[in-house]
Formats: C-alpha cells, structure tokens, sequence
C-alpha cells in the first residue's frame, strides 16, 4: 500500500491540473444545448479511463451516454473474486444566475486550498478522486485485491431516466458485491463520514390559469382574479405555523426517529449557530420538535423551487397576467412512497384551487428514500478506510439530498451502496461559486486506496 500512497502524494499537482481539465466541459444535462458539450466530456472521460490503465467504452443511451471503465479481470476473471462498482456522474447543475459567480463556472480557479468550478464537489471531484486511487495501483503495479468498474453517467442531474435501462440490461456485468458512491458530504475534514440514509424526491410544476391573456389592470383589475396572487394564496396554504406540510396524509409513513439515530444526529458538529452564519439566513427555521440537522435530512419537506408570472423586465407593465406556475419538490424520508405522496399532494392541491382559475400539474420525476444498515460488515470497512485516509474518527449521518439511482441498484443489482461523500457543507453544491476542497480530494484518493482492501479482506472471510 505504501507505494500506492506515494504516488498519489507525488502526483498531486498533475491531478489537479487535469481535474481542472474535467471541469472546463460546461456538461450541463438540464440544458439541450450542452447536448454536444456532454458528449465531449464522456469522450474526455473515458479516453482518460483508457490512459491510466482501464478497459473503458462509451455507452450510448437515449439520452446522454454512460461511461462504462473497467480493471482488467483478475485470476481470469474466476469465480470468487470480489467485484465492486464505483458510481459517478459527468453531468452537472446549470451554472445560473452567472452574475453572482466571482470567476466563470467553467474556468476553474484555485484560491488557497479550494477549486472553483461548476461540477467541482457534485460530481467530477469526487468521482475523479476514484479514478486517480485506481490508477495509483495500476502505474505501480500493484495488485488490486478486487476487481472494479467504474459507471459514469451523465444524466443523474435530471433523475437517472435511462441509467436504469442499462442496468436490466447489462445486469449479468454488472453484478458486484457492493457500489461505491461519493457524491454526498461530511461536516469537515476532521469528521469524514459513512452517509446511512438519503432522502427520496418527488418532482412537479403547478401552473394556474386565469383570462386567455394578459389584461390591462386598471381597465379590468377587480374582475377577474390574479393568478398569481391566487397562486401566492395557494402555496401560503400549504405550511403550517410549526413549519409542518399542511397536506392530508403526508406524514402517515414515517417511521419515528430512533434514539440510536437522534443520538448519531447530536454528534454532527456544526452548531446551529454556525450552520446559520454558513447559510448567511436571518434565523433557521423548520419542523418543530426536531434540529436543524434532523430537519435537513430526516424529515420531508415542500419546498418551492421557482416561482414565474406576468411582467419580469424593468419598470413597471400594469397587467393581470394570464396565468401564474410554480416549480415544486416535496424530500421524502424512508417509509413514504412516491406516488403515493404525489396523489396526496396532487389531490390536495386540487381540492383546494379557486374555480376562479384552471390548475394544470406536469409531473416531474421521482424517487424514493434510501437507507442501510449502519452496522453491516461493508459499512464497518468503509469506516476503517476513512479513519486511515482522514486520520480521523468517521461518524455515521443521514443526507438531506437524493440519489435516486442508489434504489435501482438494490432493485435491479441487489446490491447495497456505501455513501462516502467528500464534499463540506460550504462547497455550494447546486449553487453558484461551487468548490472543492483539494484536501478533501487527496485524502479521497486514499480513502479509496484502502477502501478496495479492506472491503475485498471482508467479501473473503
């Protein structure tokens, strides 16, 4: 191993120097016109794969292709090797608003221990940090205890839509003993931790309807009702003064809170006081009778995403618009189902519109919650490589986030995930200004560099 650890030490500056390159692909899956900018980088990816060692293709799909890089199959590929698989993704968050971004998106720029980029922490970084621990093995020549193949998507940023598909049907291939995925978080580089839940999602746009066009407000204001004030009405309807989603049935699933967990959730070491100033908020708010930490990853939350009506330019234009849309997404926790939450809440909604204007629901995607067990065998493992890489204790944590595709590897693979993220609280994941700390991406290397020998020392005992 120590090799192995030596030369990633020895090869930081030219890791950095080609994430930078990573970063430079504006892979914006959201957005149709970086359609050609996705396939650059998946071409990039995996010809990088191939320059380090690994046997990598370019998976075509109906949307943007799969990068699928693979280490050459040990003792022949015989029966009784462990098999791994390492997740990512190459896709990253539109990069708007650019005016508040201090340096552009896609020109990576270093300042003290941190890289600026849109994709930096979610998820080039991360996923790179894996690929740079595997190609430490294969320039040393040492032997991998396992053998490894890497998925890289690029379309986990729009719900994984075709990532599944190719799993039912490259199933055989891909069967492993657990998937690794870094693309979540730890508190701080002192508190490096094994990631046990994920919230699950629901997505949709509400939109409201009032006259056939926008009207002149001083002519026909008082006649005809606002959508967007009807809307803002609507929405207000929707929490409750303790900060509780006031829909029917929304928290009939949920599955209390252990001690265990409460416990595990107190040990999170960023205080309140401190998560505030992080945030730059007046003052937290949320669900009564649960933390900060608690609100943000174990209990379900409606939050509006985007709200659209009427005159958006300079000045002033006097009008009833004609209509009023919302962007919606509804974290859900473990127990509650998806579509079930959204009959509930797409039912609810209905009941409660004024006949004053017409409500049209377009359905997003979705996904449920995820949770493992804390304690297995693998989990314990992680843990080990995280306290040698990190040199600190790890702890265990829920994430507010969701990685819908995590499900789909225990449905179709049967294989549970290990969550070992590398991004910090103030890395500004799906925001502007998005770092990664460079510390972080080096002890990942490590991290990852033990990870595949103590996991292939537990798959063989």
């Amino acid at each position: 191993m120590q090799v192995v650890l030596d030369y990633l030490k020895r090869n930081q500056a030219r890791f950095v120097a080609e994430l930078c390159n990573y970063l430079r692909f504006a892979s914006v899956s959201a957005q149709p016109q970086h359609k050609k900018d996705l396939r650059a980088c998946a071409e990039w990816l995996a010809d990088h794969c191939r320059a380090i060692g690994l046997d990598a293709k370019i998976c075509p799909t109906a949307g943007h292709p799969i990068v699928v890089a693979k280490t050459k199959k040990r003792n022949g590929g015989r029966d009784g090797t462990p098999h791994f698989m390492i997740y990512g993704h190459y896709d990253v968050q539109p990069p708007e608003p650019l005016d508040l971004w201090k340096s552009p998106p896609f020109e990576p720029r270093i300042v003290g221990r941190s890289i600026y980029a849109r994709g930096s922490t979610d998820n080039k970084g991360q996923n790179f940090a894996h690929l740079k621990a595997v190609e430490a093995y294969l320039k040393t020549g040492t032997p991998l205890p396992c053998d490894l193949t890497f998925v890289i998507e690029g379309e986990e940023e729009v719900g994984s839509a075709n990532l599944s598909k190719f799993l039912k049907s490259h199933r055989a291939k891909l069967k492993c003993d657990a998937v690794v995925v870094s693309d979540t978080g730890m508190p701080s580089p002192k508190h490096p931790a094994l990631t046990y839940a994920l919230r699950g999602i629901i997505a949709f746009e509400i939109k409201l309807l009032g006259p056939s066009r926008d009207l002149h407000s001083g002519v026909f204001g008082g006649a005809v009702d606002n959508p967007a004030m009807a809307l803002s009405q609507l929405l207000a309807r929707l929490r409750d003064k303790n900060g509780r989603v006031a829909i029917p049935g929304f928290y009939d699933d949920i599955a209390p809170l252990s001690k265990l967990e409460r416990e595990q959730s107190a040990k999170f070491p960023i205080k309140e006081s401190e998560l505030q100033k992080l945030l730059g908020a007046p003052e937290l708010f949320g669900e009564r009778g649960f933390t900060a930490m608690e609100r943000r990853s174990a209990r379900p939350t409606f939050e509006i995403n985007g709200l659209t009506s009427g005159y958006q330019g300079k000045g002033n234009k006097t009008i009833v618009p004609a209509w009023a849309s919302a962007k919606i997404t509804c974290r859900l926790v473990p127990n509650q189902n998806p579509a079930r939450i959204r009959k509930l809440v797409c039912a609810h909604l209905k009941k409660i519109c004024p006949p004053t204007v017409r409500m049209e629901i377009e359905a997003g995607h979705g996904a449920e919650a995820y949770l493992v067990s804390p304690t297995s065998q693998q989990a314990r493992a992680a843990l080990r490589a995280l306290e040698k890489s990190f040199a600190c204790k790890p702890i265990l944590m829920r994430e507010g986030g969701s990685i819908p595709i995590v499900n789909e590897f225990k449905k179709i693979l049967g294989t549970d995930s290990l969550l070992l993220g590398l991004g910090l609280p103030d890395d500004n994941a799906h925001s502007t200004n998005e770092k990664f700390n460079l510390d972080c991406f080096a002890k990942g290397q490590a991290m990852s560099a033990h990870l595949w020998q103590e996991l292939s020392r537990q798959a063989m005992t």
